[in-house]
C-alpha cells in the first residue's frame, strides 16, 4: 500500500522514519499580518508556475522528487497513493494549516476517502528520528462531513470580523480534537476587555512584573510563557509594541529595535540580549485593569482576515465583543 504522509513545517523528520514512500510539509504561516490572498494560495497546490522558491507545495518535497512533481497540480500528486496520513500537532497555526489542507481538498471526494488523522496531541519538533513510538499515534479515518467542518474554521478565520471563528466554537468539531483548542488560543489573542492587550500580550507582562528583565526566558521557555501561539520572532515585535508606543507599558527594550531592519535576525537578537526589561507604572495599571493599553497607543494588525485598529477593535472578555 502506498502511503503519502501530509504535515506542518513542525514534521519534517517524518521524511526521515520511513512511514510512507512521500512525505509533504505544508509551510505556510497564518498567524501574523495580512493572509496571503485567494490567488496565492490556490496557485500553493497548483502545478508549478511563476512562483518564488517556496511559494508552492513541490518545494517541500524530497529533493531527489521535485523534478518530477513539480509541474502536478498537488491533487494530482495525491492520486498516485492508497492512503493519505494527516500529521499535525497541537500549534494554532499547525491546526490553521490542517483547516485549510481540508478546505482545499473537500471538493475532491476520491481524495478525501483516502484521508487518515493522526491525533498528535504533542509537538512534532521535539520528536527525534531514534523515537519509535511514530506508529503507536493513534489513527482515525476522516469523512466528508468532518472535513466540511475543518473547511468552514478556514473560511471563518479568513473573513474581515472573527465572529464566525467564535460561531464555529458552537459546531461539531470532535473528529478534530485539537482544532477547538487551538481556535480558542486564537480568540483569547484579541485585544482584551479591561486591558486592550491580547492574552500573549498580557503574560509578558506578568512575567516581566515578576523580574524576568532578559529576553531570552520570554522568547525560548515556551512552556513557562504559557502562550505557544506565536514565534519568536513575533513575540519580539509584540515587546516592541508595548515598549515603542506613545504611552510604553514596558521600559529597557534598546532603542535601537527602533531603526533596525526587521530581517536583520542577528541585530535584532543582539539588541533584545542588550535589553533589561521592566514594567511601567502605566503597565503596571494596565495589568490591574486600571488603564486600557489599545487608549493610549495605536493598534494596527491582524487577526486572519480581520483587521484590528483602534477603529475597529474586536474584542475577548472572554467572549466576542464588537467594536
Amino acid at each position: 500500500m502506498k502511503r503519502l504522509i501530509l504535515t506542518s513545517s513542525s514534521g519534517t523528520e517524518l521524511a526521515r522514519v520511513g512511514l510512507a514512500q512521500s512525505v509533504i510539509s505544508i509551510w505556510s504561516r497564518f498567524i501574523w499580518g495580512p493572509l496571503p490572498s485567494p490567488q496565492t494560495l490556490d496557485a500553493y497546490f497548483g502545478a508549478r508556475a511563476d512562483q518564488s522558491p517556496g511559494d508552492q507545495w513541490s518545494d517541500y518535497s524530497r529533493k531527489r522528487d521535485r523534478d518530477a512533481v513539480k509541474h502536478l497540480r498537488f491533487i494530482e500528486h495525491c492520486a498516485a497513493f492508497d492512503k493519505i496520513e494527516l500529521w499535525f500537532d497541537p500549534d494554532p497555526n499547525d491546526q490553521l494549516q490542517l483547516s485549510w489542507l481540508l478546505d482545499h481538498v473537500r471538493s475532491h471526494p476520491e481524495t478525501v476517502a483516502k484521508l487518515e488523522l493522526r491525533l498528535v496531541g504533542f509537538n512534532l519538533m521535539t520528536m527525534l528520528e531514534k523515537w519509535s513510538g511514530w506508529g503507536e499515534v493513534p489513527l482515525v479515518n476522516v469523512r466528508p462531513a468532518h472535513v466540511e467542518a475543518a473547511s468552514k474554521v478556514w473560511q471563518a478565520y479568513r473573513a474581515s470580523t472573527p465572529e464566525a471563528c467564535f460561531d464555529a466554537l458552537q459546531h461539531d468539531l470532535s473528529a478534530f480534537p485539537l482544532l477547538r483548542p487551538a481556535l480558542l488560543d486564537l480568540l483569547q489573542e484579541l485585544p482584551w476587555s479591561g486591558s486592550g492587550l491580547g492574552a500573549t500580550e498580557m503574560r509578558l507582562l506578568e512575567l516581566i512584573a515578576t523580574g524576568f528583565m532578559g529576553t531570552n526566558m520570554l522568547f525560548y521557555l515556551r512552556g513557562f510563557r504559557q502562550r505557544g501561539v506565536f514565534t519568536d520572532k513575533e513575540i519580539g515585535t509584540l515587546l516592541q509594541g508595548l515598549a515603542h508606543g506613545p504611552r510604553p507599558a514596558i521600559a529597557g527594550l534598546d532603542d535601537e529595535l527602533r531603526v533596525i531592519d526587521p530581517e536583520n535576525a542577528r541585530a535584532r537578537l543582539e539588541a533584545f540580549r542588550r535589553s533589561r526589561l521592566s514594567v511601567t507604572e502605566f503597565g503596571k495599571a494596565v495589568l490591574a485593569r486600571e488603564e486600557d493599553f489599545s487608549h493610549h497607543n495605536p493598534i494596527d494588525r491582524w487577526w486572519g482576515g480581520t483587521h484590528l485598529t483602534n477603529d475597529n477593535l474586536w474584542r475577548w472578555n472572554p467572549g466576542l465583543m464588537k467594536p
